[in-house]
């Protein structure tokens, strides 16, 4: 598999296996066949896995500190998160030690190699257009993580919990600034897709457009992990999982339809859906790694098949782009 160049671990592999999947985010698997799934993974030459306590309550980290019990992991390198909200200055660094130190137990290691803020970024002064009675809770405002979240994320640093760290979702102006901030994330996750979509998390904002988060990333060279490649199976030949009784993931099932035209293009194309989406983002700029949100050996197969195919044309990536730019 593809090594990237990747500045917090040096190099990369160009896929990452994500905790969604492991952690049944992303419909329904069995703890063995997500624990095989990861030891395939490994094998295949992947040697980043990106989990978090949220996804599945614990049990992606479960997976990962089973897989990896007994073996010798210094090659492979961790993500893991917290979603912190906000919270008084004098309370982050003790909420983001604890939940280290608490997903440091379950997979039975003694650091990550990466820490990421798994709350929305946002301005101090922004309501949310929905779930705004949710914001302390799902999202971090920017003068906390300026004043409380980046010296606590050194602090760990310092005492060798992690290596690095690095911040994801979203409002993209509060974004923007955190990556032109004197101290900017030592890495980021974006959403890439060719329906330019973070879905039903895509929330945060009233018309999401990662590219925007993208873009800057690639000019102020930060290093970009991307997430999102299939948008939460929107871009797959079918959705897995039935729709949340609450409607929360709605957005998901509405980009679905919207991928119609994509679906009729991979079919011309003589390649599956989730094949093609991932070879777009393994095609991307400045793209170190993609994240998998794969549950199952069948579908990071079909994942490692789409990465050893290689890049796609600049002809190609074209089309792909032009499929919906007319969408208003």
């Amino acid at each position: 598999m593809e090594q990237r160049e990747f500045k917090p671990f040096g190099t990369v592999s160009a896929l990452s296996l994500g905790g969604g999947g492991i952690g049944n985010v992303w419909g329904e698997t069995t703890r063995s066949e997500s624990v095989s799934t990861v030891n395939l993974a490994i094998e295949s030459g992947i040697n980043h896995l990106d989990v978090a306590p949220m996804y599945g309550k614990g049990e992606a980290e479960r997976v990962v500190g089973e897989a990896l019990k007994g073996k010798d992991h210094s090659e492979i390198n961790l993500t893991t998160k917290c979603s912190l909200g906000t919270v008084p200055d004098s309370e982050v660094y003790t909420r983001l030690n604890s939940s280290l130190c608490r997903s440091l137990e379950t997979m039975g290691v003694e650091k990550v190699n990466l820490f990421l803020l798994h709350s929305q970024l946002i301005e101090d002064d922004y309501q949310l257009p929905v779930l705004n009675e949710h914001r302390a809770t799902n999202a971090t405002t920017l003068s906390c993580y300026y004043s409380a979240v980046i010296p606590a994320f050194e602090m760990l640093k310092k005492e060798g919990k992690i290596d690095h760290w690095g911040v994801g979702l979203g409002q993209e102006e509060a974004l923007i600034k955190a990556i032109n901030y004197e101290h900017p994330p030592e890495a980021m996750q974006c959403a890439i897709n060719i329906l330019n979509s973070i879905g039903a998390i895509g929330y945060i904002s009233k018309k999401p457009d990662p590219n925007r988060v993208l873009s800057e990333c690639q000019e102020k060279a930060i290093p970009i992990l991307a997430i999102r490649a299939v948008q939460a199976g929107a871009l797959t030949s079918s959705m897995d999982r039935e729709p949340h009784p609450s409607g929360m993931d709605k957005a998901d099932f509405t980009d679905f339809e919207r991928a119609l035209p994509f679906r009729e293009l991979a079919k011309d194309w003589e390649e599956s859906p989730a094949s093609l989406a991932h070879r777009y983002a393994l095609s991307a700029e400045k793209v170190s790694s993609v994240i998998l949100g794969i549950k199952n050996r069948n579908e990071l197969q079909e994942c490692i098949d789409a990465e050893n195919k290689g890049k796609l044309s600049s002809s190609e990536m074209e089309t792909l782009q032009n499929l919906f730019v007319d969408e208003g």
